[in-house]
């Protein structure tokens, strides 16, 4: 038994909004033998726009029943049928998310009319209800309204019945077919062709614009975790509405997937990314030339429109480090503000030629003392070829990497270069390849570099 269901709502998301109206026909797989249509009073106003589109109006709907008053009917009516819907995610997630809140759990398999509308009814330029219907000669009355769309859907759905020959309609409803979780707009044949290995994966808008980049280890796994569930929330349900297609790139490993995803959002700005946008390192070493002509260091919040010799994710670090040079060098812990009692300094005891030779002695070494070094990973290639995955930090900053051939030999962190694609720098990019390089002692080859 099929319950076909069509519902119109005070907005696009189920945890924030409430269904105005719905309408369920009963379907035996033959015939329509049972119909019940209500409008709902939602308890919220109904947005302008929503009005002119639905023709429902605050008015019709004052008198109308709450949904708690009807919850028992829909229950009764869906509980222990199939739910079929045209995008059948938003429909079943708005009626059980409001059936959840009066204590009515729906658990029920699903089929959507878009996805079986393209594998049973294929060749069509858009499958949309109403162009479909308008293609296949099905009238809808009330285009917009629960009953007038709902009626077109049961059309819509005997007309794939009766063309179903390959038994389509069965393979979805077996088990709980993961495609039936997948946006309405993505062919599940974008989901199929993906491997399982690490790599970065791109989701494309209507448009082909790209709205999202993740990282996997697997990514197949990973691009079905996104679709595992069906929250009702704004963010979630724009985002699944949006994804039309899939694009990826295979990495050698987790941790070049990490990186390639972090610059590919830098460089992107997908809409629905939003972690890694802000991520940047807190502090920042910097120098500067006082009035008196006196090299200062100073640890500061990071500044964007100035270049910092050093970066650091905690205050305590940066001050480590600082108070290390000060020791090993003779600057003047008042001049690098680590003092900031009142009393001498060293500028009344030097020439700022004389002290400010130990600063650039200072920013010297620890130039210098920014490791040159690659990491070299064992890698998964789809093509079976027998490479080294390579990231390249020179002098302490992310330079690129790539992929070599396993006998390269390499003295030189040029011998590298080569076989690397250099990548913009970024703070987050040379944390990750420092943990990994200090996790994984064993995969770091080091180099001297001259500076």
């Amino acid at each position: 038994m099929f319950a076909i269901v069509d519902i119109e709502t005070t907005g696009g998301y189920a945890s924030g909004n409430s269904i105005s109206e719905i309408a369920i026909a009963i379907h035996d797989g033959e015939r329509m033998v049972d119909y019940f249509e209500t409008l709902i009073n939602p308890e919220v106003p109904i947005p302008r726009y929503i009005q002119a589109l639905t023709g429902i109006t605050n008015a019709m709907v004052s008198q109308a029943p709450l949904f708690e008053e009807v919850a028992p009917k829909i229950y009764g009516l869906l509980h222990d049928k199939v739910f079929v819907a045209h995008n059948v995610n938003f429909d079943y997630s708005f009626v059980r998310h409001q059936l959840g809140q009066f204590g009515y759990d729906l658990d029920c398999k699903k089929l959507c009319t878009v996805r079986l509308g393209r594998k049973v009814l294929p060749g069509h330029q858009s499958y949309s209800l109403g162009k479909l219907c308008r293609c296949l000669d099905i009238e809808i009355e009330q285009r917009h309204r629960a009953g007038g769309d709902a009626l077109a859907t049961v059309k819509l759905f005997e007309c794939i019945l009766k063309n179903d020959h390959d038994g389509e309609i069965q393979a979805m409803l077996k088990g709980k077919s993961k495609e039936q979780f997948l946006p309405p707009h993505l062919p599940v044949e974008k989901v199929a062709q993906l491997p399982t290995l690490p790599g970065v994966y791109y989701f494309h808008n209507q448009k082909g614009k790209i709205i999202y980049v993740g990282k996997a280890k697997d990514l197949k796994k990973r691009v079905n975790s996104h679709f595992s569930n069906n929250k009702p929330g704004k963010q979630k349900q724009d985002f699944l509405r949006e994804i039309c297609n899939i694009s990826f790139q295979v990495c050698g490993s987790e941790l070049m997937a990490f990186i390639l995803e972090s610059i590919e959002i830098k460089r992107l700005w997908p809409l629905y990314n939003r972690s890694l946008k802000g991520f940047t390192q807190t502090y920042g070493l910097y120098m500067y030339e006082d009035g008196r002509g006196y090299q200062r260091l100073v640890i500061e919040k990071k500044k964007r429109q100035l270049q910092p010799l050093y970066t650091f994710n905690l205050l305590l670090d940066g001050l480590n480090l600082l108070k290390q040079l000060i020791e090993q060098f003779q600057l003047c812990s008042r001049l690098c503000y680590v003092d900031v009692s009142p009393g001498p300094t060293m500028a009344d005891e030097l020439l700022p030629n004389e002290y400010n030779t130990r600063v650039s002695n200072a920013v010297e070494h620890l130039k210098s003392s920014l490791p040159s070094f690659a990491v070299v990973e064992e890698v998964t290639l789809p093509k079976r070829e027998d490479k080294r995955g390579i990231i390249l930090m020179e002098k302490g900053r992310f330079y690129g990497m790539g992929y070599v051939p396993a006998n390269t030999s390499y003295t030189h962190i040029d011998d590298l270069k080569k076989h690397v694609t250099q990548y913009p720098e970024s703070d987050y990019i040379r944390g990750l390849v420092y943990q990994y390089a200090s996790k994984y002692p064993q995969r770091k080859v080091e180099f001297t570099t001259t500076i």
